[in-house]
């Protein structure tokens, strides 16, 4: 009688002993996934190249946005000064609008200030002039020269792509934004070794 006793002891034996392993090899898996779920040093900087390489997309669409503007004031600079040589022109108009489109650049708008209001009256000012402008270049529906005539041309045309750049800079700018939502547990590792992203702003109201 004894044989039976021995063997259900040994069977008793033999499950504690696994289940302890068992436990423990959970416990290890679970230990182990926590650390590197809590800050995996590869995963940042895989994040952190991934947002460079769209925030960069962004401010190449800003920056061309930005030198089509400083292309428009400067051909609008060129203009009055074709006007200003033409017979019977009118000095103190002309240089009333050059003082305007001068102080253009002042009154942009930055990537990082994006106000609606902003935008709106940097546009207010650059559409008023011109309106103004373009009745003295082409009083009579021509202008003066053929200067003034591919100035007018060229004005109009950069005029006409402003909402296009304006579209192309707002959609790299939400994959930028929609990218950095995903990862925020990412990013909130990344400690001192990156500066902490910030969400870029639109020219649609968000």
């Amino acid at each position: 009688m004894p044989r039976p006793f021995r063997s259900a002891f040994s069977v008793k034996s033999v499950l504690g002993a696994l289940l302890v392993v068992v436990a423990c090899a959970a416990s290890c898996k679970r230990g182990g996934g926590t650390a590197r779920t809590a800050a995996d040093p590869a995963s940042a900087t895989a994040v952190q190249s991934q947002l460079t390489v769209l925030r960069d997309s962004a401010d190449a669409k800003w920056q061309a946005m930005v030198a089509s503007d400083d292309q428009k004031i400067g051909i609008t600079r060129l203009l009055l000064r074709e006007l200003q040589q033409q017979p019977g022109s009118n000095p103190t108009q002309l240089g009333a609008l050059a003082a305007t489109n001068d102080r253009l650049k002042t009154r942009r708008y930055t990537q990082i200030n994006l106000p609606s209001a902003q935008i709106d009256a940097y546009d207010a000012a650059q559409d008023s002039l011109l309106h103004a402008l373009y009745p003295v270049a082409a009083p009579t529906g021509g202008a003066p020269s053929e200067n003034a005539r591919n100035f007018v041309e060229g004005l109009q045309q950069l005029d006409a792509g402003v909402a296009s750049f304006r579209i192309q800079y707002d959609r790299a700018a939400k994959q930028y934004n929609a990218y950095l939502a995903l990862h925020q547990a990412d990013v909130a590792h990344f400690g001192g070794k990156y500066p902490v992203p910030q969400p870029l702003q639109l020219f649609t109201i968000q």
